[in-house]
């Protein structure tokens, strides 16, 4: 009983720890997701604006929509702050009651939902904004990139090879 407790214990310390580490843009869905194929993260639209030929309007709308979704993003990562502030509270118990982790958990999954339910408009609106050669463009240079889904280059993850950085 106690080592299912501890396991239980440990799968929301790390559910929780996930949630908290999200940067302000949740990360786009999983590249065999079908709607990757037709959504566009501002990271990737920003990072080749010059490639795709965005013009001064739609950097426009682009930055309102982010500016918008922004303030969004930070009061509900504020909310789910505090609410995991309270699950890790209630874990630290010598005994957890079951139906206020799962009341609290409750509360977390709804701010982690809001904070999606703000995210795919934005994909859309940003969407919206391009023109079907540029969702052409950036679906290319998607395909082509060595970089990651969301544009830029990020370090390769493990130990460097010998001798240093290149």
């Amino acid at each position: 009983m106690k080592r299912n407790l501890l396991l239980f214990t440990a799968f929301l310390t790390v559910i929780c720890t996930t949630a908290w580490a999200q940067p302000p843009f949740i990360g786009p869905p999983p590249p065999d997701h079908p709607m990757w194929n037709h959504l566009f993260p501002p990271e990737l639209v920003m990072s080749n604006q010059k490639a795709i030929g965005l013009t001064p309007q739609q950097q426009e709308a682009i930055r309102a929509a982010l500016k918008k979704a922004q303030a969004r993003f930070f009061d509900l990562m504020w909310r789910l702050h505090a609410e995991g502030e309270e699950m890790d509270l209630l874990l630290r118990q010598q005994h957890v009651n079951e139906e206020e982790a799962l009341e609290q958990l409750n509360k977390m999954l709804e701010i982690e939902n809001e904070i999606k339910r703000t995210h795919f408009p934005l994909l859309v609106r940003i969407r919206n904004v391009l023109s079907p050669e540029q969702r052409a463009q950036l679906d290319a240079i998607r395909k082509q990139s060595p970089h990651d889904r969301q544009g830029p280059i990020r370090p390769p993850e493990g130990p460097l090879p010998q001798g240093g950085p290149p």
